[in-house]
């Protein structure tokens, strides 16, 4: 039965990353790449590159200088979409459909700002809100799916680097954690990192930038994600994440995860 490898990234400028996405190609050879915070005009996208390197179906929903999806194939897909669960036009989710039926969400959930007060800080709202359009839009599939992405939240104790202190920081409050679950929740959702890397084993995705040696500090989240419909957890044979290419020349702060499924 043939296998389908996809990666998804956070790569924080897909221009300005372009190498270290041709590193990533070159080591992993994804037949489908889901890119978040590519931060480009959808025209002003690097079409040439990835047509070279093999990925001649593009599917792009970009915004100058912020946010920014893109699903890159050598696969042919179909039916586009794009959701606006932020509800202000930000360009936070595209989607299609895989040649066996299959959905594939591409997500890219808002930080939320320094301060998890909604009334003091709205972008924290914003943050919990586009997480409520989502458990509405969640609680009405009925299509087999793979969502996969950056959720800005690191749900267990241990997908931080200290729980303790970290209750009170945005990405691992209690009310953002409890929001997540009600996602997850809304259609059984399948966490494939939790999948192949139990609790509570050390699992990260993000590090920050201010660490002089990130690796060494060793500071890092949980914050991307690769979820799917429990009828296609048998059909996940491979998951893993990258975390070399956090020192990979000028680095996202985010790594790549790769997961393989059989069609």
């Amino acid at each position: 039965m043939p296998t389908l490898k996809l990666a998804s990234w956070n790569i924080n400028s897909v221009r300005a990353r372009l190498p270290i996405v041709g590193q990533l190609i070159e080591a992993e050879a994804p037949d489908i790449i889901c890119l978040q915070e590519t931060k480009v005009r959808d025209s002003q996208f690097p079409h040439a590159d990835f047509e070279e390197a093999g990925y001649v179906h593009r599917y792009l929903h970009g915004q100058p200088m912020h946010h920014g999806v893109a699903i890159l194939s050598k696969v042919p897909l179909q039916e586009e979409r794009r959701y606006d669960w932020q509800d202000n036009g930000e360009a936070r989710h595209i989607g299609v459909r895989l040649p066996n039926g299959v959905l594939l969400e591409n997500v890219y959930i808002p930080a939320g700002g320094d301060v998890p007060d909604r009334e003091e800080n709205p972008k924290f709202g914003q943050k919990l809100d586009f997480y409520e359009r989502m458990i509405r839009w969640s609680e009405a599939l009925d299509v087999p799916t793979i969502m996969m992405g950056d959720f800005n939240i690191a749900p267990l104790e241990c997908d931080v680097w200290s729980h303790k202190q970290l209750l009170g920081v945005v990405s691992h409050t209690p009310l953002e954690c409890e929001t997540m679950e009600r996602l997850r929740a809304s259609n059984d959702w399948v966490d494939i990192g939790r999948e192949f890397v139990a609790a509570p084993e050390r699992l990260y995705t993000w590090w920050s930038y201010r660490a002089k040696d990130w690796r060494k500090s060793d500071r890092g989240r949980r914050l991307d994600h690769v979820w799917v419909s429990p009828e296609l957890k048998s059909q996940v044979k491979a998951h893993r994440v990258l975390e070399d290419a956090r020192s990979w020349d000028r680095p996202s702060d985010h790594i790549p995860l790769i997961t393989e499924l059989e069609l």
